[in-house]
Protein backbone atom coordinates (compact mmCIF):
# COMPACT_ATOMS: atom_id res chain seq x y z
CA UNK A 1 0.00 0.00 0.00
CA UNK A 2 1.53 3.59 -0.96
CA UNK A 3 0.66 5.83 1.77
CA UNK A 4 0.70 9.56 0.98
CA UNK A 5 1.51 11.59 4.25
CA UNK A 6 0.39 14.68 3.97
CA UNK A 7 1.67 17.59 6.31
CA UNK A 8 -0.18 21.10 6.80
CA UNK A 9 2.98 22.81 7.94
CA UNK A 10 5.28 24.11 6.05
CA UNK A 11 7.18 25.49 8.85
CA UNK A 12 11.16 24.27 9.34
CA UNK A 13 10.46 22.90 13.10
CA UNK A 14 7.09 21.69 12.82
CA UNK A 15 5.21 20.02 15.34
CA UNK A 16 3.25 18.20 12.32
CA UNK A 17 6.21 16.96 10.61
CA UNK A 18 7.42 15.63 13.89
CA UNK A 19 4.83 13.97 14.61
CA UNK A 20 3.83 12.40 10.75
CA UNK A 21 7.49 11.15 11.20
CA UNK A 22 7.33 9.35 14.10
CA UNK A 23 4.34 7.84 12.87
CA UNK A 24 6.08 6.75 9.81
CA UNK A 25 8.23 4.67 11.63
CA UNK A 26 5.84 2.92 13.56
CA UNK A 27 3.48 1.89 10.29
CA UNK A 28 3.25 -2.00 9.72
CA UNK A 29 5.00 -4.01 7.02
CA UNK A 30 3.29 -3.50 3.95
CA UNK A 31 2.78 0.17 4.38
CA UNK A 32 5.28 2.40 2.00
CA UNK A 33 5.00 6.16 3.22
CA UNK A 34 6.12 8.74 1.42
CA UNK A 35 6.20 12.47 2.24
CA UNK A 36 3.95 14.77 -0.71
CA UNK A 37 5.19 18.55 -0.63
CA UNK A 38 2.47 20.73 -0.56
CA UNK A 39 4.01 23.93 -0.67
CA UNK A 40 2.03 24.93 -4.56
CA UNK A 41 0.87 27.87 -6.10
CA UNK A 42 -2.73 28.84 -5.09
CA UNK A 43 -5.42 27.09 -7.49
CA UNK A 44 -7.04 29.60 -9.92
CA UNK A 45 -9.45 27.36 -12.24
CA UNK A 46 -8.22 29.69 -15.57
CA UNK A 47 -4.71 27.96 -15.37
CA UNK A 48 -6.91 24.48 -15.78
CA UNK A 49 -9.27 26.26 -18.13
CA UNK A 50 -6.54 27.33 -19.88
CA UNK A 51 -4.68 24.07 -21.02
CA UNK A 52 -1.96 25.27 -19.17
CA UNK A 53 -1.58 23.93 -14.88
CA UNK A 54 1.38 24.82 -13.53
CA UNK A 55 3.78 21.52 -13.53
CA UNK A 56 3.56 21.42 -9.82
CA UNK A 57 -0.54 21.28 -10.02
CA UNK A 58 0.14 18.35 -12.32
CA UNK A 59 3.07 16.12 -10.75
CA UNK A 60 1.25 16.77 -7.35
CA UNK A 61 -2.07 15.11 -9.02
CA UNK A 62 0.24 12.47 -10.71
CA UNK A 63 1.66 11.92 -7.13
CA UNK A 64 -1.75 11.60 -5.46
CA UNK A 65 -3.28 9.23 -8.03
CA UNK A 66 -0.32 7.22 -6.92
CA UNK A 67 -0.97 6.71 -3.47
CA UNK A 68 -3.70 4.09 -2.34
CA UNK A 69 -4.15 5.85 0.80
CA UNK A 70 -3.29 9.21 2.88
CA UNK A 71 -2.48 10.60 6.24
CA UNK A 72 -2.93 14.17 6.85
CA UNK A 73 -0.89 15.71 9.92
CA UNK A 74 -2.28 18.85 10.28
CA UNK A 75 -1.74 22.05 12.94
CA UNK A 76 -4.80 24.33 13.62
CA UNK A 77 -4.70 27.68 12.56
CA UNK A 78 -7.77 29.87 13.36
CA UNK A 79 -10.09 26.79 14.65
CA UNK A 80 -9.43 25.65 10.74
CA UNK A 81 -6.89 23.79 8.83
CA UNK A 82 -4.19 25.41 7.39
CA UNK A 83 -4.73 26.90 3.35
CA UNK A 84 -1.92 24.99 2.54
CA UNK A 85 -4.19 21.75 3.02
CA UNK A 86 -7.26 23.47 1.69
CA UNK A 87 -5.63 24.39 -0.99
CA UNK A 88 -4.06 20.71 -1.90
CA UNK A 89 -7.55 19.39 -1.76
CA UNK A 90 -8.61 22.02 -3.96
CA UNK A 91 -5.76 21.40 -6.94
CA UNK A 92 -6.22 17.43 -6.50
CA UNK A 93 -10.28 17.20 -6.99
CA UNK A 94 -9.94 20.11 -10.06
CA UNK A 95 -10.63 20.74 -13.07
CA UNK A 96 -14.15 19.55 -12.31
CA UNK A 97 -14.60 15.54 -12.77
CA UNK A 98 -10.98 14.37 -12.73
CA UNK A 99 -10.71 14.48 -9.02
CA UNK A 100 -7.43 12.23 -7.56
CA UNK A 101 -8.78 11.77 -4.57
CA UNK A 102 -11.81 9.80 -4.68
CA UNK A 103 -12.36 6.44 -3.92
CA UNK A 104 -9.12 5.86 -1.46
CA UNK A 105 -8.69 5.39 2.33
CA UNK A 106 -7.25 8.21 4.82
CA UNK A 107 -6.76 9.16 8.38
CA UNK A 108 -6.14 12.78 10.21
CA UNK A 109 -4.03 13.85 13.15
CA UNK A 110 -4.27 17.22 14.54
CA UNK A 111 -1.43 18.62 16.17
CA UNK A 112 -1.48 21.49 18.49
CA UNK A 113 0.58 23.22 21.47
CA UNK A 114 -2.66 23.54 22.94
CA UNK A 115 -4.99 21.44 25.39
CA UNK A 116 -7.31 20.52 22.41
CA UNK A 117 -4.96 19.24 20.47
CA UNK A 118 -6.46 21.21 17.35
CA UNK A 119 -10.06 19.66 16.98
CA UNK A 120 -11.71 22.10 15.46
CA UNK A 121 -8.88 21.42 12.36
CA UNK A 122 -9.55 17.83 12.59
CA UNK A 123 -13.15 18.15 11.74
CA UNK A 124 -12.95 20.82 9.50
CA UNK A 125 -10.52 18.58 7.44
CA UNK A 126 -12.95 15.58 7.84
CA UNK A 127 -15.39 17.64 6.53
CA UNK A 128 -13.69 18.56 3.26
CA UNK A 129 -12.19 15.20 2.17
CA UNK A 130 -15.07 13.37 2.97
CA UNK A 131 -16.69 15.60 0.02
CA UNK A 132 -13.86 14.69 -1.87
CA UNK A 133 -14.66 10.94 -1.57
CA UNK A 134 -11.69 9.88 0.75
CA UNK A 135 -13.36 7.03 3.11
CA UNK A 136 -11.56 8.11 6.19
CA UNK A 137 -10.45 6.04 9.73
CA UNK A 138 -13.07 6.97 11.96
CA UNK A 139 -11.63 5.88 15.14
CA UNK A 140 -9.30 6.06 17.19
CA UNK A 141 -9.91 9.87 16.58
CA UNK A 142 -6.23 11.67 16.93
CA UNK A 143 -6.08 15.04 18.57
CA UNK A 144 -2.60 15.51 19.99
CA UNK A 145 -2.43 18.56 22.61
CA UNK A 146 0.35 19.83 24.02
CA UNK A 147 2.76 18.27 21.53
CA UNK A 148 5.87 20.75 22.86
CA UNK A 149 6.03 18.74 25.65
CA UNK A 150 6.03 15.10 24.03
CA UNK A 151 9.29 15.70 21.94
CA UNK A 152 12.93 15.72 22.85
CA UNK A 153 15.31 17.84 21.09
CA UNK A 154 15.61 15.25 18.00
CA UNK A 155 11.96 15.38 17.30
CA UNK A 156 11.32 11.64 19.16
CA UNK A 157 8.05 11.66 20.93
CA UNK A 158 8.03 9.79 24.51
CA UNK A 159 7.61 6.47 25.79
CA UNK A 160 3.59 7.04 26.08
CA UNK A 161 3.11 9.24 23.11
CA UNK A 162 4.92 6.18 21.48
CA UNK A 163 2.60 3.84 22.37
CA UNK A 164 -0.15 5.90 21.54
CA UNK A 165 0.84 6.52 18.01
CA UNK A 166 1.82 2.73 17.91
CA UNK A 167 -1.58 2.10 18.52
CA UNK A 168 -2.91 4.23 16.30
CA UNK A 169 -0.37 2.92 13.28
CA UNK A 170 -1.95 -0.91 14.00
CA UNK A 171 -5.71 0.68 13.71
CA UNK A 172 -4.64 2.20 10.13
CA UNK A 173 -3.02 -0.50 9.07
CA UNK A 174 -5.78 -2.93 9.45
CA UNK A 175 -8.46 -0.05 8.05
CA UNK A 176 -5.96 -0.40 4.93
CA UNK A 177 -5.89 -4.20 5.10
CA UNK A 178 -2.38 -5.08 5.31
Amino acid sequence: MQLGIIVGSLRRESFSRKIAENVARLLPKGVEAEFIDIDLPMYNQDMDDGGAPPESWTAFRAKIQSCGAFLFVTPEYNRTIPPVIKNALDIGSRPYGKNVWGGKKGAVISVSPGAIGGFGANHALRQAVVFLDIVMLQQPEMYIGGVSKLLDKNGRVNDGTEAFLKQFAARFGEFLGV
